[in-house]
C-alpha cells in the first residue's frame, strides 16, 4: 500500500519545488563559505594534516553539507511530494520529516569521516615516512586517485549510482512514514551515497582535504554523475578523468594544474598556519626571553 501511495504521489506546485531547491542551494552556498573561512591557507597538498578530531569533524559536516546538498535535492523534492500526498489523502504526515532525513544523511557521512579519518591516522602511525613527499608518497596519491577511477567500473558502484540518482526507486524499496521511518531512510540514502561516492572521497584526502580548489572539483563531479541524464557516459568520462589526472600525480606532479605540492613554500606555510597560535605563543615567549637576557629591549 505504501508503494501505492508513492506512486501516486502528486507533483509540487512549481514554485513549492523551486523553494525546496533553492533553500538547499542556499544552504549550500553558506556551507561553501564557511569551508572557505575554515580552510583558508590549510591547503598543504596531498596527505595535509587533517588536525584534531574535533576541527576535523566540524569541517567535514560543513564540507558535505557544501558538497552533497545541491546532489540530494531530487530525493529532498520527491519525499516532501510524498508527504504532501499523505496529507491530502488525510493519513499522518508529520512536520520535521524532511529535516530529520537531511539530518540522518549528514550523520551517515559524519561516520564515514570518522572511518576516513581512522585510516589516514593508522596509516601515518604505521608506515612512518614511507609515504613522505620525497619518498613514495607521489605514488600512494596517485594510486589512490587511480583505485578512484577504477571503482567507477565496478558492479558495486554501478548499484549504489542506481539508488542515488533515483530517488522513486529508492523510496519505493525503502519507504518508512513518520519522524522514525524519515531517519531510517535518511540514513540508508546516506548508506548508498557513501558507497557510491567514498573512492572520489579518498581521492579528495590524496589531492589535499583542506583544499577548497580540489573540495569543489570532486563535488563537481558528484553533481555530474548524480544529476545529468547521461549516467553511462559520466561515470566513464569520470573514471578517464581520473585516471588521467592519478597518473600525472604519480609521475609528473608538478604538471598538475592546482596541486599543492607538500615540499613547496606554499605547503610550508599552511602547516605553519595549522599549527595555530599556540606555537606562535611558544615562539614569541621564547624571543622574549632571550631579549630581556641579553638587555635588550623586544616590542610585544
Amino acid at each position: 500500500m505504501e508503494s501505492a501511495s508513492i506512486r501516486r504521489a502528486p507533483p509540487l506546485p512549481g514554485l513549492i519545488q523551486l523553494g525546496f531547491i533553492g533553500l538547499l542551494l542556499v544552504l549550500a552556498a553558506i556551507a561553501w563559505a564557511a569551508t572557505g573561512d575554515q580552510m583558508n591557507g590549510m591547503d598543504a597538498g596531498p596527505g595535509t594534516d587533517p588536525g584534531t578530531v574535533g576541527f576535523f569533524l566540524g569541517t567535514w559536516v560543513v564540507m558535505m553539507a557544501a558538497m552533497m546538498f545541491p546532489s540530494i535535492a531530487p530525493m529532498v523534492v520527491m519525499q516532501v511530494r510524498i508527504q504532501d500526498g499523505r496529507r491530502e489523502r488525510g493519513q499522518s504526515a508529520p512536520i520535521g520529516t524532511t529535516t530529520l532525513f537531511v539530518a540522518a544523511y549528514l550523520i551517515t557521512w559524519t561516520a564515514a569521516g570518522l572511518v576516513g579519518y581512522g585510516v589516514f591516522e593508522l596509516g601515518k602511525a604505521l608506515t612512518g615516512d614511507v609515504f613522505a613527499w620525497d619518498n613514495a608518497g607521489p605514488y600512494l596519491a596517485g594510486g589512490v586517485i587511480l583505485m578512484a577511477a577504477l571503482y567507477q567500473l565496478t558492479p558495486l558502484k554501478d548499484v549504489c549510482l542506481r539508488h542515488c540518482r533515483g530517488p522513486f526507486m529508492f523510496l519505493m524499496a525503502h519507504w518508512h512514514p513518520g519522524r522514525t521511518g524519515a531517519l531510517r531512510m535518511g540514513l540508508m540514502h546516506g548508506g548508498w551515497c557513501v558507497g557510491c561516492c567514498w573512492a572520489l572521497m579518498a581521492a579528495l584526502f590524496a589531492l589535499g582535504v583542506m583544499s577548497i580548489g580540489w573540495m569543489a572539483f570532486i563535488a563537481a563531479l558528484i553533481a555530474i554523475e548524480k544529476l545529468l541524464p547521461w549516467k553511462a557516459i559520466a561515470n566513464r568520462g569520470i573514471a578517464i578523468l581520473l585516471l588521467v589526472l592519478g597518473l600525472a600525480v604519480a609521475f609528473t606532479p608538478k604538471s598538475v594544474p592546482g596541486l599543492t605540492l607538500p615540499d613547496s613554500p606554499q605547503a610550508m606555510k599552511a602547516m605553519q598556519s595549522m599549527d595555530g597560535g599556540a606555537m606562535q605563543g611558544i615562539d614569541g615567549g621564547a624571543m622574549k626571553r632571550d631579549g630581556m637576557e641579553k638587555g635588550n629591549p623586544v616590542q610585544p
